[in-house]
């Protein structure tokens, strides 16, 4: 609810950067082999209106992977491994680079589509702050094993410029940046370059972002560790398109404690993207992060969140804010939000959060029949899944955090300053577009398990400890707003085609539907107001 607001580079920086994170999005299942795979009964999830909403796939959806079933021990098990280990020797057409030699210098030197061979030990940079490698298009950087590449908290960036097709393997690239340097930067790829591949890394201890992800960059089977602010973010000026984020391990991230010295920053977590189209964030282990695990915040859109192991993050797993279209499947989630729970009371700490995103053809064509949260494993989070809209928050209004942006449903139209015109704002079509809506969620097929005394005694319903819901709260801002009241909880709970269903509940769970604090019974849940989780089992 409070997204990362991204600032110009410091003075030194080769390009203004921002920050958030890379890749990401949508599996599509069948809901009868997502039945069996689970223990559910059902077949395809219905709609309101009697329509098959689960099983079924739009024309022109296409499920971007085939496994159906979420992992039940985490798949990237990659900080520490043998797998992080270059070649012992310098492979042919590779050209050698010593400890002795300044990396920086040396490519500097070199031309073009120069492959690089770094020896055993540890490599360095000029001692000036802003002493980086500044590779050419079509460069490669190999490491030997223990091969690293030290910023000795001199140098704030590793590899830096806009040159496109670089790949840097088996290197440790770390102490780039004190902890509290960087933020809203990148260490690796600084500047977003295009069709970067960075793969086979260790990249800890750095300030800021240990990666920044541009247009088709991959990002696989890197440990990503305990960087000051995210493992890896995601931003260009005009979007990031086209990643993939895949068996990676992402932990102990956000060690400045951003949140704690900018309240309502919206900068923390093991991963942020903002305005990313089309991304696969697959297969990877998550745990452990201060902050969400992945936060996709602001106008992304085509997200697969797939196979991925996510525990252990202080605060949710995903958090999908102010986007669209996107696939939440065949994940695990445990113990998410045991801290951020524990210290809010007012609001549900889910470990799928929702806010403001849903399904919308408008915003492209990928996953955009529902946004489809199936065939995950829940297992004692603080809360399940939670979809809500702000009342107060459109495109124009003050109590947008996103600010400078609309919505990508007509952006020539909508603009942000027709938006908050108070004599356009309540006629068509800006009173429809001007919004982030949360519609067209589908939330099913997935198992959720929850016992409060493994969470501690924290865990009560005055903590909004076990929550799922979908909500808003009493529109009341700006004065000029035609959402006031409770035309927003309506939409949200009964008329913008938001749908629980079979989906398997184990433990105490609770419910809130319409208005933030409605709690409500299993019963009433399902009953002929909100008519959710049809064909749901509750043990």
């Amino acid at each position: 609810m409070t997204p990362h607001e991204p600032p110009a580079s410091p003075h030194g920086s080769r390009r203004t950067s921002l920050l958030v994170v890379g890749a990401a999005a949508a599996l599509l299942l069948v809901g009868a082999a997502l039945s069996a795979n689970l223990g559910l009964g059902g077949t395809a999830s219905p709609d309101r209106t009697g329509g098959a909403a689960g099983g079924a796939l739009g024309s022109h959806e296409t499920s971007r992977t085939t496994d159906r079933s979420a992992p039940e021990s985490p798949p990237a098990r990659v900080c520490g491994s043998p797998g992080l280990r270059g070649p012992t020797s310098r492979p042919a057409g590779y050209s050698a680079v010593s400890p002795s030699q300044r990396l920086d210098i040396v490519v500097e030197r070199a031309s073009g589509g120069t492959r690089f061979w770094l020896e055993e030990g540890t490599h360095h940079l000029g001692r000036g702050k802003y002493d980086q490698v500044v590779p050419k298009s079509g460069m490669v950087f190999l490491g030997a094993p223990g091969a690293v590449l030290d910023g000795h908290r001199q140098n704030l960036y590793a590899f830096t410029g806009q040159a496109s097709d670089v790949t840097i393997e088996h290197l440790t690239i770390q102490n780039f940046g004190a902890t509290l340097d960087n933020r809203d930067e990148g260490v690796v790829n600084h500047d977003q370059g295009d069709g970067w591949r960075i793969r086979h890394n260790t990249v800890r201890w750095n300030g800021g972002a240990g990666v920044f992800i541009g247009d088709g960059n991959t990002v696989a089977h890197n440990c990503l560790q305990e960087n000051g602010q995210y493992g890896f973010s995601a931003y260009e000026p005009d979007g990031v398109r086209n990643v993939r984020l895949h068996h990676n391990e992402i932990s102990g991230n956000n060690t400045a404690d951003w949140e704690r010295r900018i309240d309502g920053c919206g900068c923390t977590g093991g991963g942020k993207f903002w305005a990313t189209t089309n991304a696969d964030v697959t297969s990877n282990w998550i745990h452990d992060n201060r902050g969400p695990g992945i936060w996709a915040d602001t106008n992304n859109a085509g997200f697969l969140v797939s196979h991925n192991y996510i525990a252990d993050n202080d605060a949710e797993g995903v958090f999908y804010e102010t986007s669209y279209n996107a696939e939440i499947s065949a994940n695990t989630f445990v113990r998410n939000g045991l801290v951020k729970g524990r210290g809010d009371t007012g609001f549900p700490t889910p470990a799928v959060y929702l806010s403001e995103s849903g399904g919308d053809r408008r915003a492209g064509r990928e996953y955009s029949t529902h946004l489809r949260v199936v065939g995950n494993r829940f297992v004692d989070n603080w809360g399940g899944v939670v979809g809500w809209e702000n009342a107060d928050r459109f495109a124009g209004s003050p109590a947008n955090t996103s600010t400078g942006t609309t919505t990508l449903v007509n952006p020539r139209v909508a603009t942000e300053a027709n938006c908050k015109n108070p004599r356009l704002i309540g006629t068509d079509p800006y009173v429809d577009d001007c919004r982030w809506k949360t519609q067209n969620l589908l939330v099913t097929e997935n198992y959720f398990a929850f016992s409060p005394e493994r969470l501690g005694a924290a865990c009560t319903a005055a903590r909004l400890c076990g929550f799922s819901g979908l909500m808003s709260q009493y529109g009341t801002y700006p004065d000029w707003s035609p959402y006031h009241g409770t035309v927003v909880e309506q939409r949200v709970a009964v008329e913008q085609n938001n749908v629980w269903a079979h989906n398997r509940y184990r433990g105490p769970w609770r419910f809130m539907a319409r208005e933030l604090g409605n709690r409500v019974s299993w019963t009433t849940w399902r009953g002929t107001v909100y008519e959710q989780d049809r064909g749901s089992i509750l043990n």
